[in-house]
């Protein structure tokens, strides 16, 4: 016996959907669920091709470029800006050292190591040596309150050398007061002439006054001109040890 059955019966839905489909002209309903971002081939119409991505690429690599050179001009920028800093800050520390030394230098005459007997103040072109008064006695130290001090150029570092009493003995370690100088040149005004050494005149131990001229390595130059023996007082802010006391000043000499 043979039965007949209808077009669609005993088959598989799959199977009755895609001859529906064929008879209809419409894709599969199974073909459909895939969803509107699949066409002819598997590819995808909302993706990147090669050429994009290597766009993206090279617009990311110069924004990090540039990143990379503004943080370092940062840097640069702010490392020079230290250095610079450092420079004003050891000339105006220099400064006031020398203007507190000169200021209160003393005709005291000294004694080296050796025993000889030096005038008060020796002084060349590039070094110089005195007495200066108003030293500090914080711990009640069995000491003048007189102190001799040096000024010389080691190497590119211009030192302060002092001693611990005046006569008979070394020196201690010297302070670095600037580093990075090229020359330094002095000269002392007497009787209205500017001299390159000073031992001492007859009846007079000190110039009327200093000119220090610093040269550094990257060719600035500081000049500044010191009083000697006038007496200190210091200033706010200005570096003159605490407890230092000006001297009264020498017997006035005729200015130049």
């Amino acid at each position: 016996m043979f039965t007949f059955h209808h077009p669609g019966e005993g088959r598989g839905p799959a199977l009755a959907d895609l001859e529906r489909a064929g008879k209809c002209g419409c894709a599969p309903h199974s073909a459909r669920r895939l969803g509107p971002g699949l066409r002819r081939g598997g590819a995808y119409p909302n993706g990147f091709t090669l050429v994009e991505v290597m766009v993206a690429l090279l617009i990311f690599s110069m924004l990090a470029a540039a990143a990379v050179a503004i943080l370092s001009l940062s840097v640069r920028a702010q490392g020079v800006t230290g250095q610079r800093l450092d420079a004003m800050a050891a000339v105006s520390r220099t400064t006031a050292i020398l203007s507190a030394d000169l200021a209160q230098a003393v005709d005291r005459p000294t004694r080296d190591e050796g025993g000889v007997q030096t005038p008060a103040m020796v002084a060349g072109p590039d070094a110089m040596r005195l007495v200066r008064g108003g030293w500090s006695n914080l711990d009640n130290a069995q000491r003048p309150s007189l102190q001799k001090v040096a000024y010389r150029l080691n190497g590119d570092v211009l030192e302060r050398v002092a001693w611990p009493l005046l006569d008979g003995t070394a020196p201690m370690e010297p302070a670095a007061l600037m580093d990075h100088v090229r020359e330094l040149h002095l000269r002392y005004r007497f009787n209205g002439a500017w001299l390159d050494q000073w031992q001492g005149e007859p009846g007079v131990a000190l110039p009327q006054a200093a000119e220090v001229t610093i040269v550094r390595d990257d060719g600035q130059i500081f000049r500044q001109l010191f009083l000697v023996g006038t007496g200190y007082i210091a200033s706010p802010g200005q570096a003159g040890g605490p407890g230092d006391t000006p001297t009264p000043p020498p017997t006035p000499t005729p200015n130049g």
